[in-house]
């Protein structure tokens, strides 16, 4: 074989294997997993690290590798066509586009990043040093090229800023999602890590107890009184009114009430429970249950006071409360049971009207809007613009809601049909 032959044979092999590590580098360094990398970085993982830097600089980094790719590749086609030409003259150029197309497309772009996708991590890690190198090369062109591609966009009017947090936040409620297992666990899970996105934008009204459930005690009532109260509640802070139960003058702590009688001499009769009883802790009920976690970690307190714009006592609120809304209901044995929600066998949902519209759409998966109503009975309400009677029934959102229970003017229990096992009853 002609030497000069066998050299550009040679320089275009060469060439194609560039092309092969500039395509499978570029796939393999994007498509690698951030959590992992973040880890291994953090572990002192070297390699781990310069992946980390190098994808700091996205912009530098896919530059450099796309300049360095398109090099070979052109010059390898340039080869080519000389040589098929020297060959067989005009058609030589017909014969080089058709072979290095085949050439480039198999074996330096589908192949490569085909690996590349599949052993992303490990192949990213051990190009990392040498694509560093190619970086620090072409980081003048490659910035040269930045900037005109930058005036290029602000030309035609086009933003290049980069995604914003709240984009990031929905890539990660996307990875969730994706890696969410079939299994019960796996789906809790899920769910959990959902929940803790969703705290800033859930309010302490949403997971509050409401005043007519709140068990609290008189003030006013003889110590023996609020001591057996007490004793009896299952809850260990009790909050103490006076004059009617919306005016909460303290909180009284069931242990510090029993350390109290143990050491009081005189008898209970004459203790004075309310001098007992911590400040109440005022909250507004817009209140972020986010920035409430860290009030109750920053003042080192469990229990909150809810109020409205009006100063008006709407309900309490727990640290365990928002713990629940992470990881679902936390009960001991003193807690009192709640029907809450009811699975039938024929996919209908029995509910009482205060459960809220997230744990259902949590639960089942659902997607009923909770702007307007934090719980099922206020959904209802606020759609039919009226106090429905037990025995109706509307539909809402592909839902249907039936009425089955109300007191006074509170809706208790209702069954809702969701759209699947809707369409399948009629």
């Amino acid at each position: 074989m002609d030497p000069s032959l066998a050299a550009t044979l040679g320089a275009i092999a060469l060439l194609l294997l560039l092309s092969a590590f500039f395509s499978g580098s570029e796939t393999a360094l994007t498509a690698a997993s951030r959590p992992l990398f973040h880890q291994l970085g953090r572990s002192g993982n070297e390699r781990a690290m310069l992946v980390n830097r190098l994808r700091r600089d996205r912009g530098r980094l896919l530059g450099s590798i796309l300049i360095g790719n398109n090099l070979v590749n052109i010059l390898a086609s340039v080869l080519a066509t000389s040589l098929l030409i020297d060959i067989s003259g005009e058609a030589g150029l017909i014969y080089a586009t058709v072979i290095m197309t085949v050439l480039i497309v198999i074996f330096s772009e589908v192949l490569p990043k085909t690996y590349a996708i599949i052993h992303a991590d490990r192949m990213a890690l051990a190009v990392a040093p040498v694509v560093r190198a190619i970086v620090a090369l072409f980081s003048p062109f490659s910035r040269a090229v930045a900037v005109l591609v930058g005036l290029i966009f602000r030309a035609f009017g086009i933003g290049t800023s980069p995604q914003g947090a709240t984009m990031a936040e929905q890539e990660l409620r996307g990875a969730i999602d994706l890696h969410r297992g079939t299994d019960s666990e796996a789906q809790h899970e899920g769910v959990m890590l959902h929940s803790i996105l969703d705290l800033g934008e859930v309010e302490v009204d949403e997971v509050m107890t409401h005043r007519s459930d709140v068990g609290s005690v008189n003030a006013d009532l003889p110590a023996e009184e609020i001591i057996r109260q007490a004793v009896i509640s299952p809850y260990t802070r009790i909050p103490l009114w006076r004059d009617k139960p919306e005016n909460i003058i303290g909180v009284l702590h069931a242990k510090v009430l029993l350390k109290a009688v143990e050491e009081h001499t005189g008898g209970s009769r004459d203790l004075d429970v309310a001098g007992l009883a911590a400040k109440p802790w005022f909250i507004p009920e817009s209140t972020s249950l986010l920035a409430q976690l860290h009030a109750f970690r920053r003042r080192k307190e469990h229990f909150a006071v809810v109020v409205d714009e009006y100063g008006d006592l709407m309900g309490i609120v727990t640290l365990e409360d928002i713990l629940e809304e992470i990881v679902g209901d936390i009960a001991d044995e003193h807690d009192i049971p709640r029907r809450g929600i009811r699975l039938q066998s024929n996919g209908i949902v029995m509910v009482d009207g205060d459960v809220t519209i997230r744990d259902l759409n949590r639960r089942f998966d659902w997607q009923l809007p909770d702007e307007a109503a934090a719980t099922v009975a206020g959904l209802v309400l606020h759609e039919s613009r009226l106090i429905p009677e037990p025995g109706q029934v509307f539909t809402f959102y592909g839902f249907r809601f039936e009425i089955l229970g109300r007191s006074g003017n509170r809706l208790t229990a209702l069954a809702i049909t969701p759209p699947d096992q809707e369409n399948s009853a009629t």
